[in-house]
């Protein structure tokens, strides 16, 4: 990678992150155009991190939760593409998949990076489902959410997930004729505390 396409990947995340500034300051408007026009600029197409991480955060910016679910989903297909071509990788191996052995199909994992996103990612999908009455989706996502903890370490961000995990369980496990599930907690990212 040039030295103009890292300067060019990381003035994107700082333009991501000023608009997260304003999000959490209360700004959601201003926060949702300048994420807007940052996708209008990468598009679909754009570096998965950065995709990722502003879906991720234009979930938060919507005032609709089935737009907020959108997002979301967004984010988790963003988190699912990033390429295996990072360093330590085979050449051409795209995030984790393995090739076939003894004719049997190969297994999908994300990508060794991403794997810490994922908790949170499906945390957040779990709390949209809940918001829009999907208990069922909601519960199929806290179970992602809850299998894919043991990529976070023991520390302020990954034991904030686990609580938000555990809350959101509690919360469904609370409403009539549900099984154990998750509950709405907050939306924690690696480079944010919870």
């Amino acid at each position: 990678m040039t030295e103009q396409q890292e300067a060019s990947e990381d003035a994107v995340m700082t333009r991501i992150g000023q608009a997260v500034i304003l999000l959490h300051a209360g700004d959601r408007e201003e926060a949702r155009n300048r994420l807007g026009e940052i996708w209008s600029e990468i598009g679909e197409e754009g570096d998965s991190l950065h995709r990722c991480t502003l879906a991720h955060y234009m979930a938060d910016a919507q005032d609709d939760p089935a737009d907020e679910l959108a997002w979301d989903l967004r984010a988790l297909t963003a988190a699912a593409d990033v390429p295996g071509d990072l360093p330590g990788d085979p050449p051409g191996d795209r995030a984790g998949t393995r090739p076939p052995q003894d004719g049997r199909p190969a297994r999908w994992e994300p990508h060794p990076a991403m794997r810490v996103f994922y908790p949170s990612l499906h945390l957040n999908l779990a709390a949209d489902y809940v918001k829009l009455q999907r208990p069922e989706a909601a519960r199929v996502h806290l179970a992602r959410a809850r299998a894919a903890t043991g990529a976070l370490s023991d520390d302020g961000y990954g034991n904030g997930v686990r609580a938000a995990i555990a809350r959101l369980e509690r919360r469904l496990a609370a409403e009539p004729g549900a099984g154990p599930g998750p509950g709405p907690g907050p939306r924690p990212f690696p480079e944010q505390s919870p």
